[in-house]
């Protein structure tokens, strides 16, 4: 078994972990205020603009956490890695698009999350997102959740267990098993973060700003299972597959990258004629 240390494109720092942990914050309140609200209260009663409010409190908080990852290490090797992954995850995405949830650049996150770790992961996932919305015109108030949540998809997959000793059918197992879960789990979110424009009196199972915690959540539940449950089925199922198709030579071009890059080693420049 290789016990050989995996190196990290970046190192979290305090600061950069502080502004992680801040925009994630936010982030579940942006996605979660309508069971977090009293029936009838003020955020309630604008059900229709909260989330542009939380969509342009997140925009901001995103670029704060990518800019202050970027100075505790994304150095110019990790940048170049960044850019080439975040495009090809960017054009991965429109092949499955409006085919029953068949994306497959999920698994390019979690297999990148998993080999570059955690700070990188959630950089790629929001900046292959941003990418991909420019790209496919997906430009709106749901473009700050879909970075935020993929961010957090990607760099969920950093945060496994072993990722210096792991390896193997074992590893493979592990990384199509929270792909799989990760994918119900994204949907979820991102229909936490659209289902309250929808009108109360255009469907039962609408956000009632008026109705109790208990009666939105059903309502909640019942509208994943009527709009989602096939696309993030379908998400999952592409995940798994490419992982465990695919995976085993997606993971040694990464490490082999990875190592070549020598991320952690200083780049430094010679005077011409040296």
């Amino acid at each position: 078994m290789n016990s050989r240390k995996q190196a990290r494109a970046v190192r979290l720092g305090p600061r950069s972990l502080a502004a992680l942990v801040l925009v994630s914050a936010v982030g579940v309140v942006g996605f979660g205020w309508p069971f977090l609200t009293p029936p009838g209260s003020r955020l309630s009663a604008h059900a229709q603009d909260a989330p542009w409010l939380f969509a342009g409190l997140l925009v901001l908080l995103v670029a704060v956490v990518a800019a202050a990852i970027s100075e505790s290490g994304l150095g110019p090797k990790a940048v170049a890695m960044l850019g080439v992954l975040a495009a090809t995850g960017a054009a991965l995405r429109p092949i499955g698009a409006g085919t029953a949830g068949l994306e497959p650049m999920f698994f390019l996150m979690v297999l990148s999350g998993r080999v570059l770790g955690p700070g990188f992961g959630f950089v790629l996932g929001s900046v292959t997102m941003f990418a991909s919305a420019l790209l496919t015109g997906g430009v709106g108030p749901w473009m700050p959740f879909q970075m935020l949540a993929m961010g957090w998809f990607a760099m969920g997959a950093g945060l496994l267990p072993g990722p210096d000793r792991l390896r193997g059918r074992a590893e493979l197992v592990m990384l199509a098993a929270y792909g799989f879960l990760a994918a119900f789990v994204y949907g979820t979110v991102m229909n936490m973060a659209g289902w309250p424009f929808m009108s109360a009196l255009a469907s039962n199972v609408a956000f009632d700003p008026q109705a109790a915690v208990a009666t939105n959540l059903a309502r909640f539940l019942a509208y994943c299972l009527a709009t989602s449950l096939g696309w993030d089925l379908g998400r999952a199922v592409v995940t798994v597959v490419l992982t465990l198709l695919v995976g085993p030579a997606v993971l040694r071009a990464l490490r082999r990258a990875t190592r070549r890059a020598a991320f952690e080693t200083p780049v430094t420049f010679e005077a011409p004629g040296q």
